[in-house]
């Protein structure tokens, strides 16, 4: 998936479901600042297509995301949905699977 964002959309719902989880507004913005792997969320896209996304924050921490993507004025805006650390076990799950793709 490759689009370009005009920046984060954010309101008290998601800032909630987010914050709750102990990831600050910051770490999650910069964790699109780098390299995010991005898989489609068929099981929740009802109504607008969602995506996953797994990156790591400025300060190298792993993040899990939930995301859609809202257009508007012509703009594409990435809007949160979730967010929080990705355990250990998760993360060498992840690793593993990033180094199998690409042998």
């Amino acid at each position: 998936m490759q689009a370009r964002v005009a920046g984060f959309e954010w309101d008290a719902g998601n800032r909630f479901k987010c914050t709750r989880h102990g990831v600050t507004i910051a770490e999650i913005e910069s964790v699109f600042g780098g390299e995010v792997a991005i898989h489609d969320d068929q099981s929740h896209s009802t109504g607008e297509a969602r995506y996953l996304g797994i990156g790591r924050t400025a300060q190298g921490r792993y993040v899990f995301t939930a995301f859609t993507l809202r257009h508007r004025n012509g703009e594409t805006w990435l809007r949160v949905i979730t967010a929080r650390y990705m355990h250990a076990r998760e993360i060498r799950h992840f690793q593993e699977e990033a180094t199998k793709s690409k042998d």
